[in-house]
């Protein structure tokens, strides 16, 4: 009885000892065993292949990513960041022609109060609340990855808002995105939004509000898009009612900056 057990135990372990070298081979020849460093990159090329159902494009543009997230990471950005402050760019002097600008992508934020809606408002969006009747003639979005770059858009926002506090089709908003997989658990996500959730300032009694909204999980392709690679620093995007970038600027303002801000501001209030 018991060799006949010793018997059924080894031609189970032969089994499948045949099955991993099965699951190992690739066009009939064996692949090398990876390190135990790389176990972690092949589980995730498994999930994608058992989720994507064998969908090569889908596995390459997935390497394609993290490649490029290998290639730079918070070293980098730091060293940008101590090299010119946060200044990668000067903001644009002039407005973008309409002909000419791309419209911003649209991305899903969350209040404090844990309402959800996408921005930008535009005229083919919806409209968030009673508190936004209309869609605004123009929209100032400062875009901010990383606690640090918070005192830059300060210094965009603030004298954004001392200029067209009372215009009702101005709106301002500040995204604070949140990339952590922990944080954007949904117990962990509302017990965040409850702490964030701030009185209302005196400053944000007029039409036009400070309005600082989160926006939770994977921003990678959002980032592509608009081209930010530095998460160090604060970005700036004036739109007009369509939701077009006509205008943007990067890291502090400096004084030569800020007036092509408003000035353009006033150009798109004028539009029709």
């Amino acid at each position: 009885m018991l060799k006949s057990n010793r018997r059924i135990a080894r031609s189970f372990a032969n089994r499948a000892s045949a099955l991993r070298s099965e699951a190992l081979a690739c066009d009939g020849k064996p692949v090398a065993s990876l390190p135990p460093q790389h176990s972690a990159r092949r589980t995730s090329t498994r999930f994608l292949d058992i989720h994507q159902m064998g969908n090569k494009a889908a596995i390459e543009k997935e390497r394609a990513r993290l490649a490029d997230e290998m290639n730079r990471g918070y070293f980098a950005d730091m060293s940008e960041l101590r090299k010119h402050g946060g200044k990668i760019a000067m903001a644009n002097k002039i407005i973008i022609p309409a002909m000419a600008a791309v419209k911003f992508p649209i991305i899903e934020v969350d209040q404090s109060d844990g309402q959800s809606f996408k921005l930008p408002i535009s005229c083919s969006g919806k409209k968030v609340d009673q508190n936004t009747p209309s869609v605004p003639k123009a929209t100032l979005l400062c875009l901010s990855f990383r606690a640090s770059s918070q005192a830059m858009i300060d210094s965009w926002g603030m004298p954004f808002r001392n200029t067209f506090h009372d215009k009702e089709d101005v709106h301002l908003y500040e995204v604070s995105f949140i990339d952590s997989w922990l944080l954007c658990r949904k117990p962990i996500k509302r017990l965040l939004l409850r702490i964030m959730r701030k009185p209302r300032s005196e400053d944000d009694q007029g039409p036009l509000r400070r309005q600082i909204v989160y926006s939770f999980g994977d921003h990678y392709y959002f980032r592509k898009e608009l081209k930010i690679m530095n998460l160090l620093t604060g970005y700036v995007f004036l739109l007009d009612k369509f939701g077009r970038i006509r205008w943007q600027g990067f890291g502090t303002a400096t004084p030569e900056e800020l007036p092509s801000l408003l000035s353009c501001t006033s150009l798109l209030l004028e539009e029709k």
